[in-house]
């Protein structure tokens, strides 16, 4: 098989894949499913655990090192603990982590640390239940909280807490930074991407005024914390609290993006903000052999772009976060 490492046309190394193992969700939150959205795909078309770990075994040889586990919602996926223990064995696959909603984390999160999960990112967009229940579709804070519990219990540390930050939640920022502090959470803020009508309709909110407003009130200074993602690190100097800022448009990451995303019915996305796509799922039940597959993987990475075109562009896509891999 090709082992030489997987880069793009602009020299980017291509090391991260984050993973979608269900397009379900127990939640319904309006910048990732639409109200009344049900065209769910069925379970046939997703790829198998088989299928996953053979194309995740070939991604790995080509210098695929970090895997995120996402949805739609993973904790649905029935015996998703197995699929990590999979995914955890192959070689070359360093580090295994998996962003959730937390509402079946109380009873998962013993099973998914012996499993392989090494690090959790839990969505929070707020702590009022009226307001969760606003954006999630769902009255479920107590469930989270009870969710992030079980996880610091199991021994995940640090938990990364991801709140998209919108026109309903953006005066709750100062609340959020006091629980994070209080129980050792590292808060990411995110900025609301225009990935269709909903969302562009909640709000989207300027992180950068937010950003300066936390540096003077703790005299945050940069900092660094494992995982492949994109986002900017600040913390106290004394370590009690860091925040990460995603920043998609007010100060986009793409000269050094890294990824790339699977969805469950196999189809790889090279960019949220543009259409280039590469379809496994039909290799891998036609017969194709590993080599072949890792053909694929590098005729995928050439199509990767440049950039996003969220500013020139904001209605260009309609995407569904639950069906892109989160």
């Amino acid at each position: 098989m090709i082992t030489a490492p997987l880069t793009d046309r602009f020299g980017r190394a291509i090391e991260y894949l984050r993973l979608s193992v269900t397009d379900r969700c127990d939640l319904r939150c309006a910048y990732c499913i639409p109200n009344g959205f049900k065209d769910f795909e069925e379970p046939e078309h997703w790829l198998t655990f088989d299928e996953i770990e053979r194309l995740l075994g070939v991604f790995a040889a080509l210098g695929m090192k970090r895997l995120r586990l996402t949805g739609g919602e993973p904790l649905l996926r029935r015996n998703v603990s197995e699929l990590v223990q999979r995914i955890a064995a192959l070689p070359g696959i360093e580090d295994v982590s998996l962003s959730t909603n937390a509402t079946q984390l109380a009873r998962m999160a013993v099973e998914l640390k012996a499993a392989g999960v090494t690090r959790l990112n839990v969505s929070l967009d707020s702590l009022d239940a009226d307001t969760v229940a606003r954006i999630n579709g769902r009255p479920v804070l107590n469930e989270i909280l009870a969710g992030l519990e079980a996880a610091s219990a199991a021994g995940f540390a640090p938990i990364k807490l991801n709140m998209v930050v919108m026109r309903d939640n953006a005066d709750e920022v100062d609340a959020m930074v006091d629980f994070c502090l209080e129980r050792g959470y590292v808060l990411r803020l995110i900025e609301l991407m225009p990935m269709g009508d909903t969302a562009r309709k909640m709000g989207y909110v300027d992180l950068q005024p937010i950003k300066h407003q936390l540096q003077a009130r703790f005299s945050l200074v940069d900092a660094m914390l494992p995982g492949g993602g994109p986002a900017r690190y600040l913390g106290t100097t004394d370590g009690r609290f860091t925040v990460g800022f995603i920043t998609p448009l007010s100060q986009h990451f793409c000269a050094t993006c890294n990824r790339v995303r699977l969805t469950v019915d196999g189809q790889m996305n090279l960019c949220l903000g543009q259409e280039e796509r590469m379809d496994f799922r039909t290799l891998l039940r036609g017969g194709a052999s590993d080599d072949e597959l890792a053909a694929a993987v590098r005729r995928a990475i050439d199509l990767k772009p440049e950039r996003h075109d969220f500013h020139e562009q904001p209605n260009k896509l309609i995407r569904f976060m639950n069906t892109t891999g989160g």
